[in-house]
């Protein structure tokens, strides 16, 4: 479920951001509403999110991914034009972040939900680090 509440939260960020261009500076009411609309549904989703999977590999994944989705609407949308080596940038991100989730170990998985049900825990945590 958090995995589709993630694309949820891709697909809101891509929707406002690909909408920015059409406020013309915040200057056109109904495209600036669906502007505002979409980021806080990006965010709240992401909040979501982030209870129980970790913050890192999640924040990569909805960034690249929505950088990426965003530089492919503005190609075919608003006629912007890739060079080779920002195609080859994008695949770099694609790959990066399937490194990186890759990376992402159960333990992770289960610190994250832990920190969830216990914020004194993640206190407690940081005053041990701080004492190394």
């Amino acid at each position: 479920m958090p995995w589709i509440l993630l694309a949820c939260a891709i697909a809101a960020e891509v929707f406002a951001t690909s909408m920015l261009k059409t406020t013309q500076g915040f200057t056109r009411l109904w495209p600036s509403v669906a502007v505002i609309l979409g980021y806080a549904a990006a965010f709240y989703l992401l909040s979501l999110v982030v209870r129980t999977l970790p913050v890192g590999p999640v924040y990569a994944t909805w960034s690249a991914l929505g950088t990426i989705a965003v530089t492919v609407i503005g190609v075919f949308f608003f006629s912007q034009h890739l060079r080779p080596w920002q195609t080859a940038g994008l695949v770099l991100t694609v790959v990066g972040v399937v490194l990186l989730n890759l990376g992402a170990t159960t333990h992770d998985h289960d610190t994250a939900a832990s920190n969830r049900s216990d914020p004194s825990e993640v206190s407690a945590h940081s005053a041990n680090l701080h004492d190394r």
